[in-house]
């Protein structure tokens, strides 16, 4: 599935779909964007040793579940380099809130039970909330912060949005957002807002493009 996007700006920097082989450096990129993210802080209890251990497990296992059911990685690159990732569910693509279970017993055995639970019940807290049947679910979006402030984020979007339009029984892409800077980057792409949503003690924007 070809989603490369060429611009004027940016003629250098494609989008494609990830391999096997960018699996580690999106997993690092995506640690260093969500280190400091509202709501994996108090889901893995940022408070506690070994925050950043349980978050890069989780976030590991996360894209190893992604890869097992084939499910679109997105990375930007310039050249080698990937700049940034992102994420997308299918519709229909088996991956529910419970997740599978050598999915759940791995991310257990890593980021423990208490950080599971709430990762699992965050999820279905935003399920709960999407007035959809068939729709994608971006679950991860992060440009690199040393490339940030370059209109990649949008491009990155768009990328996206070539992903959703492919698919002919998706209704468009839910993003559950918990950093108000980002705001403005989705709601410039389309994204409207459906409603606010607490996960724990933090609360986000559930926001949704049609397709």
């Amino acid at each position: 599935m070809d989603v490369t996007q060429n611009t004027t700006e940016n003629d250098s920097i494609k989008a494609i779909l990830l391999n096997a082989e960018d699996i580690n450096l999106a997993a690092s990129l995506l640690f260093v964007s969500y280190q400091d993210d509202p709501v994996f802080l108090d889901i893995f209890q940022h408070n506690k040793p070994d925050y950043d251990k349980r978050l890069r497990s989780a976030i590991r296992e996360e894209l190893a579940a992604f890869w097992k059911t084939k499910q679109p990685m997105i990375g930007l690159f310039s050249g080698e380099h990937l700049l940034g990732v992102a994420c997308l569910i299918e519709p229909q693509a088996g991956l529910e809130p419970d997740r599978f279970w050598h999915w759940r017993l791995k991310m257990m055995l890593s980021a423990g039970v208490l950080s599971t639970q709430n990762m699992i019940e965050k999820e279905k807290r935003v399920a709960a909330a999407i007035p959809y049947q068939h729709y994608h679910l971006l679950t991860f979006i992060a440009i690199h912060p040393d490339h940030q402030q370059h209109g990649l984020g949008s491009y990155l979007i768009k990328a996206v949005d070539t992903i959703v339009n492919e698919n002919s029984i998706s209704e468009g892409v839910a993003i559950f957002v918990t950093k108000d800077k980002n705001l403005t980057l989705f709601n410039d792409g389309n994204y409207k807002k459906l409603e606010t949503i607490d996960v724990g003690k933090v609360t986000g924007t559930l926001m949704f493009k049609n397709k």
